[in-house]
């Protein structure tokens, strides 16, 4: 039986496109890999010979695996594509040669052999068929910008596959809107900084991830109750005579338990300390679940953890439900938000950003000098260390001079980043050196190469209004907030 009927005109194209971009770049990586300075250069004439004099071929075939690299990652991003292409046209196919199932046993049966086939062709084992099956349904059914994306290179399978996980369970025109705030620089409030395909997968995850959460068609405060239901411990035996214990529970009270053992962990730091941070926080977090007195002074930093949260100012006075930012977390419900800066937790401080664009409007701070006020600004601008693809956390990591003191650098926020240390010491002592940055975005990085990289910084969008009140017009709630604020 002939198989082109039930293959749609626009899947044949697609797999074509497809053939005839990895076509071209195979042709490209051979130019790239054949790379010679004699074979660009005649030494016949004086200027092919000083172009070749002052040729540094270490620096070239440098230049030339980078680029190799880079034509790679396309090619593999193009295969996945067309094993995408390929999946779905051959589920489609199968389904075709057979009549329609009668009962739901019999289509159960028909899905297993076909994930069966999959996972022989591939050998891969038959849940990661499934899951490619499922995630071929998705991109070329649901999210066709994802998959164009795919083919043309501009991001990896991982980067395709956070797509449909994220879009799991949104309609039709929510995973639409999730795939153009992404991937259409031209879409109405598109995401800022760095290209989705630019962005590391965990990182490119957890800015999907906060975005759906604000956009999702069911409210946060919905979603986070029925979650707060599936609250749980779980225990999982590992290797070498350990395990795993894990915690499922709202995102407040186990940020507030993280803070806390690191904060402890922090303190206990010191010359005459074998233990590494990580040993000491496992340390600490155990004697705190059996009941044992864990220790809460010795050398090093205060103990004292100091997390900040992010408030639209309108949610913090009730008046709209728009989530909260939680740092070192994401989204949060403004119920939560609002519960964490009426009970005064120590440990929290409160952002209040304006109603009109989304910027920072005011830090909640106890201490009024300059340094310290800096540093909240800092972390509340960057949320991590701002070296690309790196997710370490706030609290750990230290405000350094983009252009250095001694070189005539100011002590502001705009000539201010945070780094953890490994990448503070990789400023110091390497190539890399931050680009500038501004009040509101961290910077970018230039590799040794000359290379550049585009900051990670939010996508800060406007809040949202209450009904009936208008941003473009003096409103009597201007004065409401003022006071609100004022008295704060």
């Amino acid at each position: 039986m002939e198989t082109p009927a039930v293959v749609g005109a626009g899947g044949r194209a697609g797999l074509a496109a497809g053939i005839t971009s990895l076509a071209g770049l195979a042709d490209e990586l051979a130019a790239v890999l054949a790379f010679s300075p004699d074979s660009h250069d005649s030494h016949d004439s004086p200027e092919g010979a000083g172009r070749a004099a002052d040729a540094d071929p270490l620096r070239d075939l440098a230049e030339s695996c980078l680029n190799g690299l880079d034509v790679v990652a396309r090619i593999e991003a193009t295969t996945a594509a067309a094993k995408v292409r390929l999946l779905a046209a051959y589920a489609e196919a199968a389904d075709a040669l057979e009549a329609p199932a009668q009962t739901a046993y019999e289509s159960s049966a028909r899905e297993m052999s076909q994930v069966a086939e999959v996972a022989c062709a591939l050998t891969v084992g038959e849940r990661a068929a499934s899951a490619l099956l499922g995630e071929a349904h998705a991109l070329t059914t649901s999210l066709p910008a994802a998959l164009d994306a795919l083919q043309a290179g501009k991001i990896s399978w991982q980067h395709a596959g956070i797509i449909v996980d994220e879009t799991t369970g949104l309609d039709t025109a929510a995973a639409a809107a999730l795939e153009a705030h992404f991937l259409d620089p031209e879409a109405p409030n598109a995401a800022r900084g760095a290209a989705a395909g630019e962005l590391v997968p965990a990182r490119f995850r957890r800015k999907v991830r906060a975005w759906r959460e604000r956009h999702h068609p069911e409210s946060l405060e919905i979603r986070h109750a029925k979650s707060v239901e599936d609250r749980r411990m779980e225990y999982s035996p590992d290797r070498n005579g350990m395990a795993w214990i894990s915690l499922h529970l709202p995102a407040d009270k186990a940020c507030a338990i993280w803070n806390r053992t690191s904060a402890v962990a922090r303190g206990l730091q010191g010359p005459n300390e074998p233990r590494t941070l990580t040993q000491i926080k496992a340390d600490e977090a155990a004697k705190l679940l059996l009941g044992e007195a864990g220790h809460s002074s010795g050398p090093g930093p205060s103990i004292t953890a100091q997390v900040m949260v992010t408030v639209p100012v309108f949610s913090a006075m009730g008046v709209t439900e728009e989530p909260a930012e939680l740092d070192g977390y994401g989204p949060i419900p403004a119920s939560m938000a609002r519960k964490l800066l009426a009970e005064g937790a120590g440990s929290f401080y409160r952002v209040l950003v304006d109603p009109r664009d989304g910027a920072p409007l005011e830090i909640g701070r106890t201490s009024y000098r300059l340094p310290e006020s800096l540093k909240r600004w800092l972390r509340m601008r960057d949320g991590k260390c701002t070296f690309p693809g790196c997710s370490n956390p706030s609290q750990d990591n230290e405000a350094d001079h983009l252009t250095a003191w001694e070189h005539g650098g100011s002590t502001s926020i705009s000539n201010l980043g945070q780094l953890c240390p490994k990448h503070h010491r990789l400023k110091h002592r390497t190539g890399w050196s931050p680009d500038p940055a501004n009040p509101d975005e961290p910077p970018g990085w230039t590799s040794p190469t000359g290379r550049h990289y585009n900051a990670e910084q939010s996508d800060r969008e406007p809040t949202i209004w209450p009904p009936g009140c208008l941003p473009e017009e003096a409103s009597p709630l201007e004065a409401v907030i003022v006071d609100y604020l004022f008295a704060s």
